[in-house]
């Protein structure tokens, strides 16, 4: 979330900055000062009572010294109605902290200035396009038609066991699927990234701490016994590694990956752009995050950008590169960049990765900080992520784009991960 002197010292400009994002409920942004207010004028009203009470304190015991017995029973009498007073602002105080939290917690960031401004993904900016779109002629077949064909994926099966959005991958599919796991891990690996095999469940702190919730509460699968939430990414587990954590500034930046099933409630019903695996409730995707020093988070933004176009680069994908418009932003990020990848059968661009620089606004949650080494001052941390990749529509683009006559040709840099050069 965005810290209260953020939002006081630059009220105009976040306020401009989030009609970006359509949002409009700017009676918080003075709602939280209000309350930033209140909690000062506490805090100045506890002091004066701690400081009366400490001199009081010493009065009491100079007085029995002195004999003066009656004077030092007037003032331990003022001193437990201090005491009492103190007690109901100390309480007073902690409901206006709980208020202004869940007021702060329900404003998003503030997008960086070179956001566009846009109400959905048309307004999204594409800033580059890469690769060549295959010409299949008669051999142009979506995936759910060719995971059916080479028994790769069974999606009446996977309904019947759980629903839909469960897909069950098969043979060869299975290996397919595998692979990409596997290479995608050892690319981030061999880019310095740190390999975590993180908990696939996390607690409602977790949630909050990377801004899933309260903002996307509807959308995550919640075990309602224990209060545990299934992961919508990987991102959230390994952010949180660093939840209430003071780093050293040398340990920056933080580089890590980690594969996992993702579960999301958002998968929609109808049409050819969510049919297969096009939108599932349950996918698998690999992720990176860093945690590092503000002043390199947007170089660190560019350099996240650089090794998830190369591993699409790596897979021959033709793809582009969008920033997303404000109204397209998740509620935590300052800036996002897509890559969507050409699905050729389907004629239409999928989306593969997002890469986010978040600043301090889940650090502020978190209470990640590192140790300035110059100033001896602890600061919030920036934290960035990005999927590398997300599987199901990466799956789908191979599939369509490599199909032939013979059958589907896989990709040379998987070829030894899952053992096979074609699909027949």
């Amino acid at each position: 979330m965005l810290q209260v002197s953020f939002i006081r010292d630059n009220k105009s400009d976040l306020i401009e900055g989030l009609k970006k994002r359509s949002f409009s409920e700017f009676t918080l942004i003075d709602e939280v000062i209000e309350l930033d207010d209140n909690r000062k004028e506490i805090l100045g009203e506890l002091e004066a009572y701690n400081a009366e009470s400490n001199s009081i304190a010493k009065e009491i015991g100079s007085l029995f010294k002195e004999g003066r017995g009656a004077e030092a029973a007037s003032k331990k009498s003022r001193a437990t109605e201090i005491k009492e007073l103190a007690k109901g602002l100390e309480s007073s105080l902690n409901d206006v902290l709980s208020s202004l939290n869940e007021k702060l917690r329900h404003i998003p960031n503030m997008p960086n200035p070179i956001v566009p401004e846009g109400k959905s993904d048309e307004d999204n900016l594409e800033l580059s396009r890469h690769g060549e779109v295959p010409e299949l002629g008669e051999h142009n077949l979506p995936h759910w038609d060719l995971t059916k064909k080479y028994e790769l994926v069974d999606f009446d099966l996977g309904s019947k066991i759980t629903g839909a959005g469960f897909p069950v991958y098969m043979g060869k599919g299975a290996r397919l699927q595998r692979a990409f796991i596997n290479y995608f891990l050892d690319f981030n690996r061999d880019g310095g990234y740190k390999e975590i095999v993180p908990p696939f469940v996390v607690n409602e702190a977790s949630g909050m701490g990377t801004g899933q919730l309260p903002d996307k509460e509807g959308q995550m699968y919640h075990c309602t016994e224990a209060n545990l939430y299934l992961i919508p990414t990987s991102e959230v587990p390994l952010t949180n590694i660093y939840r209430d954590v003071i780093l050293k500034e040398k340990d920056l930046p933080i580089k890590i990956t980690a594969y996992s099933p993702c579960f999301r409630k958002e998968a929609g019903s109808h049409g050819k752009d969510v049919r297969g695996l096009n939108r599932l409730h349950q996918f698998e995707k690999v992720e990176i995050v860093q945690v590092v020093h503000p002043s390199k988070s947007y170089e660190v933004l560019e350099e996240m950008v650089a090794h998830v176009e190369e591993l699409i680069k790596q897979l021959g994908l033709p793809y582009r590169i969008l920033r997303l418009c404000g109204g397209d932003l998740g509620f935590t990020s300052a800036i996002t960049y897509d890559f969507e990848v050409y699905s050729a059968a389907q004629e239409r661009w999928l989306e593969v990765s997002s890469i986010s620089n978040f600043e301090a606004y889940q650090t502020n949650r978190l209470k990640c900080r590192f140790k300035n080494e110059e100033t001896k001052k602890t600061e919030f941390c920036h934290t960035l992520n990005g999927s590398s990749l997300a599987l199901p529509r990466i799956y789908a683009a191979i599939l369509e784009n490599n199909q032939t006559a013979d059958g589907i040709k896989v990709p040379e840099v998987l070829q030894p991960y899952c053992g096979f050069d074609y699909i027949k």
